[in-house]
């Protein structure tokens, strides 16, 4: 989601200041200084970082904690310092400091990126459990963020095509007391907390993070209204056996924004506030999300070579969502189809992870070995109102209908949708010395779908799908410094990923994509600079899509991504920071039983993006900052009817430490460039523009 900035009245903020600055600080947040903290660790087998910088140098991508360079696979990191520095209020504002992403508008409702050209909705995990609940996520209480590139289900399960995203959320293993608050262009408002107590004897601590933001936008009737919370509680941290106890509250209300529309091959040239939708958008094209979720983490060490982690998470999510939008264009004429619907979503699950990781010498070889089970269920409850035309008008100037929700009852779907997953997987990193390793895993899953359709004379439908997923990987490493490697992976798609069965898909076997690539990376300057490159063929074979002129599924084919992947992330002593990236996808439908779609390049998906940001601290209490973005030309549909135009756009910071305080200001698309951000993916009328110049203020007290 583009964001949305800036100011109605200097009171407002400063009330929020008040409030915020009145919770006594305890913790400095030191990452602001540019200065190293104490080594962290994570409890939970997500990863660990041993610095808050720019710069890291283990992940637990593997689920296992290893560094970096001993995995064969591309992982990019956004840590804590650059979506602070940034000031990033959203997943998307995040993820522009990776390569090879691109961006959909989720249909206004939820994250949704590509990864190397494949959709990735239903690739989205926390602390490595999945979360493919189609809403927007909020980063309070958040870490970090690291994309897993390429087929990764030999430890996730289903799905995966280009990468998946995983936040690795806050612990309660620190001392800290911080608050901040934002105002910015477009009557931006956002309030932070964060508070957490560790005993580091008794291994105790607790946190609670926390937000609240009032947004509206540059875009017309656009607002946000957003809630967070999320305590967390840990028991003998540092000792043999520990407890971690998490929950997250999510409340978020917005309106349902799907874009603007194109004609003759390019988005509409009309103001970027223009809407295409109701006249009374804030009452009839709302969406309301709401999602909580509990996780329990048990760790044991039996000894120093043997330990049992078995982590459980549930969660509960709703959606209430309608919308107008444009549904057709008439080029000749020079109008557009303006239609209403709506969908509400119900969905309950929960997942159990027991994994058994053991460290063993062998033959002169040295393994580390994860032996993993994974026992999961999601009912999802979905009910799909009938959409209706609600106007047709001017395209360059429409006069927008007033919409009644309540006139909408009839449904076009009801389904109730079984999502039960089984899943067995072992993994071995084996080091057979002289700087030689390899990394091999097999799993197989049971994913069995079953979904109710409730409307009259529609049947019911069920499937089984029984898969392997295996990788395997060769490293070198003729030092500490550098790391070459060579790897294999393959990831399946079932028919109903992440939606209800259909009459057209519940036969189709699943999609299944397979990734050779061959990569470097480099630890340079004393672990101050990271250097990632691979190179990479994935091929994704048996892809569907929908034609939206006759929204009947169609075989798109198999589609093949050739890319190359650039990042690079430095922190010097002397202040310096640098993250920056970028990525060449050269994406092609290579094989298709519908002949239009042979030669197609993959949708959302720029051949060529950068991004750089930079920041540099003066006299320790001070600090400056720029950065900026280029994104190619992209493909709005399947059919590549529309592009969507290549854009740059450079952002600026400042900061300054004034006792307990940091005062903040970011300033977004300096130059004011008009671009669209994202698209939807399937339809050439949905189409998002990005934000014009903006200005946040942040305020951040901690001591």
């Amino acid at each position: 989601m583009a964001k949305h900035r800036t100011g109605r009245t200097a009171g407002r903020a400063f009330s929020c200041a008040l409030v915020l600055a009145s919770v006594p600080a305890y913790a400095a947040d030191a990452s602001s200084e540019g200065a190293d903290t104490p080594q962290q660790q994570d409890i939970v087998v997500t990863g660990t970082l041993d610095k808050q910088g720019y710069v890291p140098t283990s992940t637990g991508a593997a689920k296992v904690p290893i560094a970096l360079k001993d995995l064969p696979q591309s992982v990019s990191v956004v840590p804590a310092a650059v979506l602070q520095d940034q000031r990033a209020l959203s997943l998307q504002d995040a993820l522009k400091n990776v390569p090879g992403v691109g961006f959909s508008h989720g249909d206004g409702q939820r994250d949704q990126v590509t990864i190397r050209g494949f959709t990735a909705i239903a690739d989205q995990f926390v602390d490595g459990f999945r979360d493919d609940g189609l809403y927007f996520r909020d980063l309070s209480n958040v870490e970090r963020i690291e994309v897993v590139k390429g087929p990764a289900a030999v430890l996730y399960g289903r799905g995966s095509s280009g990468g998946l995203i995983n936040r690795v959320t806050k612990k309660p293993d620190v001392d800290i007391a911080s608050a901040a608050v934002s105002a910015g262009s477009f009557d931006t408002y956002r309030g932070e907390l964060d508070i957490g107590q560790f005993d580091e004897r008794s291994g105790v601590g607790f946190r609670l993070t926390g937000a609240y933001e009032d947004d509206d936008s540059f875009r017309s009737q656009q607002f946000l209204k957003r809630v967070a919370l999320a305590p967390s509680l840990v028991l003998g941290q540092g000792k043999d056996t520990t407890l971690l106890v998490q929950a997250d509250y999510l409340l978020d209300r917005r309106l349902t924004d799907f874009g603007i529309p194109a004609i003759n091959g390019r988005p509409v040239d009309v103001p970027r506030s223009t809407y295409y939708g109701a006249a009374n958008a804030r009452d009839a094209d709302v969406s309301r999300s709401e999602v909580l979720s509990q996780s329990i983490t048990l760790v044991h060490r039996f000894s120093d070579s043997l330990s049992f982690r078995n982590g459980f998470r549930h969660y509960r999510f709703t959606l209430d969502r309608h919308n107008t939008n444009a549904t057709g264009v008439n080029a000749a004429a020079g109008t557009v189809t303006l239609s209403h619907g709506g969908i509400a979503r119900d969905e309950d699950g929960w997942s159990n992870q027991s994994e058994l990781t053991q460290k063993l010498d062998l033959a002169g070889t040295h393994h580390t070995l994860l032996y993993g089970f994974e026992i999961a269920r999601q009912v999802k409850d979905a009910k799909t109102l009938q959409s209706r035309v609600v106007a047709v008008t001017d395209i360059l100037d429409p006069v927008l209908p007033t919409v009644n929700n309540a006139a909408f009852t009839q449904l076009s779907a009801s389904t109730l949708s079984t999502f039960d997953t089984r899943g067995l997987y072992v993994q071995d990193l084996i080091d057979f010395g002289h700087g030689i390793k390899a990394m091999l895993g097999l799993r197989h899953d049971w994913f069995i779908q079953k979904t109710d359709q409730r409307l009259p004379g529609q049947p019911d439908l069920e499937r089984t799908d029984r898969k392997f997923s295996p990788r395997a990987g060769l490293i070198f490493q003729p030092d500490d410094n550098q790391s070459y490697y060579a790897s294999w992976s393959r990831s399946f798609q079932p028919s109903a990923e992440t939606f209800a069965l259909a009459a057209n898909n519940a036969d189709i076997a699943p999609e299944q994509t397979t990734n050779k690539e061959v990569g470097a990376k480099y630890s340079l300057l004393d672990q101050h600079l990271s250097i990632q490159v691979a190179g990479f063929v994935l091929r994704r074979t048996g892809i569907k899509g929908t034609d939206p002129a006759t929204n009947t599924i169609v075989p798109i084919g198999t589609q093949r991504t050739r890319g190359v992947e650039l990042s690079a992330a430095l922190d010097l002593p002397s202040g310096l920071r640098v993250i920056a990236g970028y990525s060449y996808l050269d994406t092609r439908v290579t094989a298709s039983a519908t002949p239009t779609f042979i030669g197609k390049r993959a949708t959302i998906t720029p051949r060529n993006q950068a991004n750089l940001f930079v920041t540099k601290t003066i006299l320790k209490d001070y600090g400056v900052g720029a950065g900026a973005n280029y994104v190619g030309d992209r493909w709005a549909d399947p059919q590549n009817t529309t592009v969507l135009p290549h854009y740059f756009t450079a952002d600026a910071m400042a900061w300054a430490n004034l006792g307990p305080a940091r005062f903040q200001i970011n300033a977004y698309n300096l130059f004011d460039k008009h671009y669209i951000v994202s698209g939807h993916g399937t339809s050439a009328l949905l189409n998002l523009p990005g934000a014009p110049r903006t200005i946040l203020g942040t305020v951040r007290f901690a001591m």
